[in-house]
């Protein structure tokens, strides 16, 4: 029954999706905005190194936390002979990350990212000091510091442990201060340039071609981007000239047939352009369960030279079970095969596996990413 009621839910998606594929081939819009970026405009990756401090007994006892501690405690005026005078467990060292969006301003605040370098076991309700957050070059963009947001709890004694989340990890909400302003270059002299969020030649045609229509020359340069000149009235207004751009609507794009595969859930989604050549798809397996078991063997009552053994024993079974066979025609959907694979009782492992073998023999008329 579980078995049906996946194989069901899929189907339910294909038609689905297959019904959104109709609705943009009838007309439906998008706009430019929504599947296409400025070249140049970007988020900005920053890093740091720090720590939480305030931890109960679940810090790390690495020796560098305890060295880090010393320097901090005296940067801020306190002389401490020996970094192993202080205490382990209370502190934990940590990399701090966060995303800096496109054009920030001092004073700005982003969230922050905060995780465990060492063996500590939780970061609950800790405290991160002061942390510079530097960009690839060196340069130091932001400044966190606040109490951590863990999201969980986990709990350890008489050697058992239960926890409801990774405590390892925490997240400080506006944690980060930004210390300058990001500038972003938009476009060159006289145009700016258009990515796509995903690469597609007629998507690219038809933009530049719309953009030539109504506002300004353009032209696709390749598949993911559309060069666009700037009018001459708008060279100092540029951001007036982009709100103009990206609210220009364009037909919905049709993506390429895709099924794609999550191997560790099971998960299967399938596109609706996806088609299948001729083919036939057996279908049948064989399990092997063994089973250990322990004896003891015993000598018989009163012999003189006689031991008592443990010994182990397995039973093995093997159950075969009856192949069967589906055979599909041309121009075939998926959604058929489903339907078929669903009459003599695949798992969605199972489905998996059919759909890379019919990719590897031709069969699958669709690109297949495994996730």
């Amino acid at each position: 029954m579980f078995k049906k009621i996946i194989l069901t839910a899929l189907i339910l998606a294909i038609c689905l999706f297959q019904t959104g594929i109709a609705s943009a081939i009838s007309g439906q819009s998008v706009r430019i905005k929504d599947i296409t970026h400025i070249k140049g405009v970007r988020e900005n990756q920053v890093v740091g190194y720090g720590l939480v401090v305030g931890l109960q007994n679940t810090g790390d006892n690495s020796r560098h936390t305890q060295m880090t501690n010393q320097l901090l405690l005296q940067n801020l005026g306190t002389v401490i002979d020996q970094s192993n005078y202080i205490q382990k467990g209370a502190s934990a060292a940590v990399i701090v990350t966060a995303t800096i969006p496109p054009f920030a301003k001092n004073g700005d605040k982003v969230d922050v990212v905060v995780s465990a370098m060492a063996d500590a076991k939780s970061l609950e309700g800790g405290v991160l000091v002061q942390t510079q957050l530097r960009a690839p070059n060196g340069e130091i963009v932001a400044v966190a510091q606040g109490p951590l947001s863990v999201g969980g709890a986990s709990a350890k004694a008489a050697g058992s442990s239960s926890r409801t989340a990774i405590t390892t990890t925490g997240r400080i909400p506006g944690g980060a201060i930004v210390e300058r302003d990001i500038i972003s270059a938009i476009g060159d002299e006289n145009s700016l340039t258009l990515i796509l969020d995903q690469a597609d030649y007629t998507m690219a045609a038809q933009i530049a071609n719309i953009i030539s229509r109504n506002v300004s020359d353009a032209i696709a340069l390749d598949g993911g981007s559309i060069k666009v000149s700037i009018p001459q009235r708008y060279l100092t207004d540029r951001i007036a000239f982009i709100s103009i751009l990206e609210n220009i609507r364009v037909s919905a794009p049709q993506e390429r047939a895709k099924v794609i595969i999550n191997e560790r859930t099971g998960t299967v989604v399938i596109g609706a352009d996806a088609r299948l050549m001729p083919a036939a798809v057996a279908h049948g397996g064989i399990t092997v369960t063994i089973q250990a078991y322990n004896d003891v063997s015993q000598p018989a009552p009163f012999s003189p030279q006689g031991q008592t053994v443990g010994v182990t024993n397995a039973q093995i079974d093997i159950e075969k079970k009856e192949g069967s066979l589906v055979e599909m025609k041309a121009n075939s959907t998926l959604g058929e095969l489903v339907n078929a694979l669903n009459s003599i009782g695949v798992t969605p492992t199972d489905l998996i596996a059919i759909l890379q073998a019919l990719r590897m023999s031709g069969s699958l008329q669709a690109e297949l990413q495994i996730i």
